[in-house]
C-alpha cells in the first residue's frame, strides 16, 4: 500500500488565511451596519441590497474562519480526514444565503417599480463611495487566499461582487443627484440582485461537486486509468477512485494487479509519482495485488 503526503499543507495554508480574514470581517461587518442604517433612513433599495450582500460577506467570512479553526483542531480517531469538509458545508450554506438575499432584492425591486419612493442622491452617493473603499481593502486582503481555498474564494467572490454592487449604487446616486429620476434606485437594486446569482451558482456547484465526491474538475479519470495500466509491471487497474476532500486537497485510491515477477516497490513508486506529479493529486492510496489474486466474495 502506498500513500502520498499528509494534510499538513492544507492546515498550514488555512492558518495563513486567518489574519486577513479577521481584518476583512471586521471591516465588512462594521460598514454593513452603516449601509443598512443609511439605506433604511434614505429608503434606498440599492443601499439596502448592498448591505444585504455585505451581510452574506460577513456570514461567508465567519464560516471561513470557523472552518479553518476546526481544520486546525486536533483530529479525532473517528474523524479520519479531520474536519476539512466543514469548509465545504460552509460554502453550501453561504450559497443558499446568497440565493435568499438575491430573491428578496428582486422581489422588492419589482414592488417598487409600480410606485418608486423618493430617495436622496447625495447620502446614497457618499455612503456608496466609502463602501466601495471598504470592499477594495477586503478584496486585496483575500486575493492571495482565494487561489488556495474554496471557502476563501467564496468570500473573495462575494467581496468582488459587492464592490461592483457599490459601484452600481454610486451610479444610482449620481443619477438621482443630477436628474432626480426615481427609477434609478430600484433598477440598480435589481441589477445587484441579478449580479449575485451566477456567482452564487458557481460557488454552490463547486461545493456540491466535493460533497458528491465527483472527480476533481479537469481530471480525466479514464486517462489516469490508461496511464496506470501502462506502468511497467501492472497487469490490470480496477476500483480506481478520485475525489476532493476539501479545496486544495485531492485524493485517489485504486487497486493494481501486478504481472508475474513484477517488483512491488518499483511499481508502487512509479504509479504514485505518476498520480502525484502528472495528475496533481496529493493524497494517493494504492493496493498492489499479486498475479492471480482475487478478492474474497462479499457475503450478502
Amino acid at each position: 500500500m502506498g500513500e502520498g503526503h499528509t494534510h499538513a499543507s492544507a492546515v498550514s495554508a488555512g492558518g495563513r488565511h486567518k489574519r486577513p480574514l479577521v481584518i476583512a470581517l471586521v471591516l465588512t461587518a462594521s460598514y454593513m451596519l452603516v449601509e443598512a442604517v443609511a439605506g433604511i433612513l434614505a429608503n434606498s433599495l440599492a443601499l439596502i441590497s448592498d448591505a444585504g450582500h455585505m451581510l452574506t460577506d460577513v456570514a461567508g467570512l465567519s464560516m471561513a474562519l470557523a472552518a479553518i479553526q476546526f481544520a486546525q483542531s486536533r483530529r479525532k480517531a473517528s474523524h479520519t480526514y479531520g474536519l476539512y469538509r466543514l469548509e465545504v458545508l460552509a460554502s453550501v450554506a453561504n450559497a443558499l444565503l446568497l440565493f435568499g438575499v438575491a430573491g428578496y432584492v428582486l422581489y422588492e425591486a419589482v414592488r417598487r417599480f409600480s410606485e418608486p419612493p423618493e430617495v436622496p442622491g447625495l447620502p446614497l452617493l457618499l455612503v456608496a463611495v466609502v463602501g466601495l473603499a471598504v470592499n477594495v481593502v477586503a478584496f486585496r486582503l483575500l486575493q492571495a487566499g482565494a487561489r488556495e481555498s474554496l471557502n476563501v474564494r467564496g468570500a473573495f467572490l462575494e467581496v468582488l461582487a459587492d464592490a461592483l454592487g457599490s459601484a452600481g449604487v454610486i451610479l444610482a446616486g449620481v443619477v438621482l443627484l443630477t436628474t432626480g429620476w426615481p427609477y434609478a434606485d430600484p433598477i440598480i437594486g435589481a441589477a445587484i440582485g441579478l449580479f449575485i446569482l451566477p456567482r452564487t451558482w458557481r460557488l454552490g456547484r463547486s461545493a456540491l461537486r466535493i460533497l458528491l465526491e465527483v472527480a476533481p474538475e479537469g481530471l480525466d479519470v479514464e486517462e489516469l486509468e490508461r496511464r496506470l495500466a501502462a506502468v511497467p509491471g501492472v497487469a490490470e487497474v480496477h476500483d480506481l477512485h478520485a475525489w476532493t476532500v476539501t479545496s486544495g486537497l485531492n485524493a485517489a485510491s485504486g487497486h493494481l494487479r501486478l504481472e508475474d515477477g513484477a517488483d512491488l516497490g518499483g511499481v508502487l513508486k512509479a504509479a504514485t509519482e505518476l498520480i502525484t506529479h502528472e495528475f496533481g493529486i496529493e493524497h494517493v492510496t494504492l493496493q498492489c495485488e499479486p498475479a492471480g489474486y482475487r478478492e474474497p466474495a462479499m457475503e450478502v
